[in-house]
């Protein structure tokens, strides 16, 4: 039997010492939403940089995954809410300190647009589905015109969306796993991680595969480094930092955290996209899957295994 010291005079249950109140939907809604806003954040850039007809899975194929996403992202969090007859609480005011707030505002603006941006492709994804009212015609050749202004303002909107999936866990300063300036970028890159690699499925040319491999590849040096320079400020820091490292090298979330993220989710893919590139054949679903697989565990393992670290001295 192991013995406790409680120096700190809390132990409040669910709460101290250790966290209990997310679960698997939380997990759920951070993947979906950082898919969501790396799908945006490319088909907005290529919509910019007028190269939507050069690629055009990025901008409207892999496009009609993002309010889906958005849409089950967002019932698994409010599944996951205790008061659910009250979420729109959160929209009686703004605080611009609140990480929380920043998301939902966000999510209550990019998701419409979302919406509105496959149905400015309708025509093109679905010819044998004519509209059959004018006025959704009239809608549509709107919607078309102002695509460029949509364009403009997701690019700030996914980056806001993929980076505060991070730093809605960083902001619980309480948890040592979380506490770390890191989460955000590092939600970020793996949110554009995951969107490059739904296109990569989703493209039908060698040239637009190439291209957003490439951009995978890129992706996945920055997320192994900043998991590295993760890991190494938690090594660096005091002792219940390092009890929070631990239960990534070495304790009970080691194998999903190497296993699954760092070996099959980055390592894994990287080497077999940059032998695609180099110009043997491979077949393209399986780092894409690969990728999209390893974030799901990434933040399985970041939301389990946060709850479990604690302060107690």
């Amino acid at each position: 039997m192991q013995e406790e010291l409680f120096t700190s005079g809390r132990n409040i249950p669910n709460i101290d010492p250790s966290l209990q109140i997310w679960h698997w939907p939380i997990s759920v809604y951070l993947f979906l939403g950082g898919l969501a806003a790396g799908l945006l954040f490319f088909a907005a850039l290529i919509t910019v940089l007028k190269k939507d007809k050069e690629y055009p899975a990025a901008v409207k194929f892999a496009s009609i995954v993002s309010p889906i996403a958005l849409t089950l992202g967002l019932l698994a969090l409010f599944y996951d809410l205790t008061h659910k007859l009250y979420f729109w609480r959160l929209y009686t005011t703004i605080r611009i300190e609140s990480p929380m707030s920043w998301g939902a505002w966000v999510l209550l603006i990019i998701t419409p647009i979302s919406f509105l941006w496959v149905f400015s492709y309708y025509t093109e994804l679905f010819p044998k589905w004519k509209l059959k009212f004018n006025f959704l015609n009239t809608f549509e050749k709107f919607l078309q015109e102002n695509r460029m202004n949509m364009a403009i303002a997701l690019i700030p909107l996914s980056i806001v969306l993929g980076i505060y999936t991070g730093i809605l866990l960083s902001a619980f300063n309480a948890r040592p796993l979380w506490n770390n300036a890191i989460l955000g970028p590092l939600f970020l890159t793996s949110g554009l991680s995951t969107g490059a690699a739904t296109i990569i499925l989703l493209a039908k040319n060698t040239k637009e595969r190439h291209l957003f491999s490439k951009i995978d590849l890129a992706l996945i040096v920055i997320e192994l480094g900043l998991i590295i320079h993760m890991l190494m400020g938690m090594y660096a820091g005091s002792e219940v930092q390092l009890e929070a490292m631990q239960l990534l090298v070495g304790g009970e979330f080691t194998l999903m955290f190497f296993g699954f993220v760092i070996i099959l989710g980055l390592i894994v893919p990287a080497i077999l996209e940059l032998t695609e590139l180099i110009g043997y054949k491979v077949p393209v679903a399986v780092p894409a899957i690969l990728i999209l697989i390893g974030g799901l565990v990434f933040r399985f393992v970041m939301v389990e295994a946060g709850q479990i670290t604690r302060y107690l001295y």
